[in-house]
């Protein structure tokens, strides 16, 4: 069974089309990289799967859940890491950890949040404030919250924005791991050797719609054997992708 599946959504902003008819699917322990320029429609197919927008057209299912009949199933086995991070201004670092387990009703959680502190350079900041967290510590603490209930499905909206350097090391092999355990992630990213280290999937939207969606290997091949960069400006100029590139229906 795939961890999740994406079938023909569609969103709309009053007359303007943001994903227009998008389909894919992701197997466990799976990274697909979602790539487009500017206003190709990534946020909002993240904001879609994750259930902060609700569905206009289209279905979604995480790990067996249909997020329009089981909502509270589907968000449950999902994580969303937002590009714009916002932790509570009147919790502590902790009480967010604690938050967010009650919210998953997760059990014996706090070993796993002592290691993740750790990692992303938090354990000394756990009586911080969220309203006095930098953007760094704001990302990091969203990665904690969100790893904290081991998900199925994790969505990564530009998550090394802000980060720095050890933050950036952290946060990588966390996504590694999250794989290693069998999660499906999707992230989304304009750092293209972000990737081409850690994607297995490609896939590239542009005016909302699919361009191209396969493996890295499909991709380079498809364009003679080039870059992503390569790859990822000759699809999105042109409008269209190639007839090899073209995504599977």
């Amino acid at each position: 069974m795939a961890a999740l599946e994406v079938r023909s959504i569609t969103r709309r902003y009053e007359d303007r089309l943001a994903v227009d008819g998008l389909s894919f699917s992701l197997e466990p322990g799976t990274i697909l990289g979602l790539v487009g320029p500017n206003g190709a429609g990534k946020t909002t197919t993240l904001r879609s799967i994750a259930g902060v927008l609700p569905l206009q057209e289209g279905r979604i299912v995480v790990d067996g859940a249909d997020l329009a009949e089981q909502e509270l199933e589907a968000k449950r086995r999902l994580a969303y890491v937002p590009d714009e991070p916002a932790p509570f201004d009147v919790l502590t670092v902790d009480e967010h950890l604690a938050f967010t387990a009650r919210l998953y009703g997760l059990k014996d959680w706090r070993p796993r949040a002592d290691e993740l502190l750790e990692r992303f350079e938090l354990a000394e900041r756990r009586e911080a404030l969220g309203s006095e967290l930098s953007r760094g510590m704001r990302q990091k603490l969203s990665f904690c919250c969100a790893w904290l209930s081991d998900p199925a499905v994790v969505l990564l909206d530009e998550p090394l924005s802000g980060l720095d350097p050890r933050g950036i090391r952290a946060a990588r092999a966390e996504i590694l791991e999250l794989k290693e355990r069998g999660a499906a992630v999707v992230l989304s990213s304009h750092l293209l050797d972000l990737i081409e280290v850690l994607a297995d999937r490609l896939l590239i939207l542009d005016r909302g719609r699919a361009r191209f969606e396969g493996t890295l290997e499909e991709a380079r091949s498809a364009a003679a054997g080039a870059s992503l960069e390569d790859v990822f400006f000759a699809v999105t100029s042109r409008g269209e992708a190639p007839p090899e590139a073209r995504p599977r229906p």
